[in-house]
């Protein structure tokens, strides 16, 4: 009636568009990238030179962020769309039994969907203060340990060869999984010491990462090697996660290329982080589909081959180091707390 007493017409009052959305004012208010010089050390990365979200802005702004292109865009989207594919494909997964054999799985599904969200949470939110950025990427690197000892737990129970299970290197208690959750902890610890005291300029805490890795995919490098290639239904899987994936991922995290060579020209798209988590998240997605399959495989001769009691062990030696890695991380981030807080009174 109103439309037809100021001569408008019904029709296309009828057509027209809806309010915009409470988001799309926001998203306009988004303040545009910076350059490097224009964010405090502790925010930039090295050979990176612009795309950078603007320091201390509100929550909602880096929560919105997600859509908008900045130098870790790639960063943040990778890891979430592999871990809503690693959760779509472990509800669709049949195999499971509730037995111990079944936990090392669990467990490893359970740690690749933390090191994936905390890693997207560790960089879309840190630039929020320093506080958060310390924080996020603490919780981030236990994500990584936890993540890296489950590949070695899954890797040596589901995926190794009766070679390397029977050897003494690859028994249960005696080298391979101490030495790996030794080296995941002191991963961690060490990237949270670096990153107190060092920011991003110390790239030692990478090295050990990449040490880590190819130590516990060693099982599977050990299997590709003596040409097992007929025993499981899964070699060429295994060999992309490998060869194209961990390897080359561990390569980008350990030195900053190709950045390097020409500063600024892959600030937005081809940075040697972004590779990383690219290549990390795929090589994820492709292990647990491989994890999958050696688990309905070795399944019927896991515990004859282990005993249940020993899989039992192992899987608590994952439970133990997910607490000394938050250890580790909480007695850092309190030493940091002390250190802002006497320098503020000084």
């Amino acid at each position: 009636r109103s439309a037809f007493l100021q001569g408008e017409n019904p029709a296309l009052t009828l057509l027209s568009f809806a309010p915009p959305s409470l988001c799309a004012p926001l998203l306009l208010s988004l303040p545009p990238t910076v350059t490097h010089l224009d964010v405090p050390p502790l925010f930039r990365s090295r050979f990176v030179l612009g795309g950078y979200r603007q320091v201390g802005q509100p929550w909602q702004r880096y929560l919105l962020s997600l859509l908008q292109l900045h130098n870790d865009s790639l960063t943040v989207w990778s890891p979430l769309l592999a871990a809503a594919v690693v959760s779509l494909r472990f509800l669709m997964f049949a195999g499971l039994s509730a037995d111990v054999s079944s936990l090392p799985l669990v467990f490893y599904v359970f740690s690749a969907l933390a090191y994936l969200g905390c890693s997207a949470a560790a960089h879309l939110l840190q630039p929020h203060s320093e506080r958060a950025h310390y924080s996020l990427f603490f919780l981030n690197n236990v994500g990584g340990a936890i993540y890296l000892y489950s590949c070695a737990l899954a890797l040596h129970l589901y995926s190794s060869d009766a070679a390397w299970t029977q050897s003494f290197l690859g028994k249960v208690g005696a080298i391979f999984l101490p030495a790996a959750a030794l080296l995941s902890w002191t991963s961690c610890a060490a990237s949270c010491y670096v990153k107190v005291h060092s920011g991003w300029t110390c790239t030692f805490h990478r090295k050990l990462y990449s040490l880590t890795t190819i130590s516990v995919i060693s099982p599977i490098l050990h299997r590709l090697a003596t040409h097992s290639w007929t025993s499981s239904p899964t070699p060429s899987l295994h060999l992309l996660q490998v060869v194209a994936l961990s390897l080359l991922s561990a390569f980008f995290f350990s030195c900053s290329s190709p950045e390097r060579f020409s500063p600024g020209s892959f600030d937005f798209l081809g940075h040697s982080r972004q590779l990383f988590h690219v290549l990390l998240s795929l090589c994820t997605v492709v292990q647990q589909e491989a994890l999958f399959r050696d688990f309905l495989w070795r399944r019927p001769a896991l515990a004859r081959l282990f005993g249940a009691e020993r899989l039992l062990l192992a899987c608590t030696s994952f439970l133990w180091l997910t607490s000394c890695c938050g250890v580790a991380a909480l007695a850092l981030r309190s030493r940091l707390q002390n250190r802002t807080s006497t320098a503020a009174e000084a």
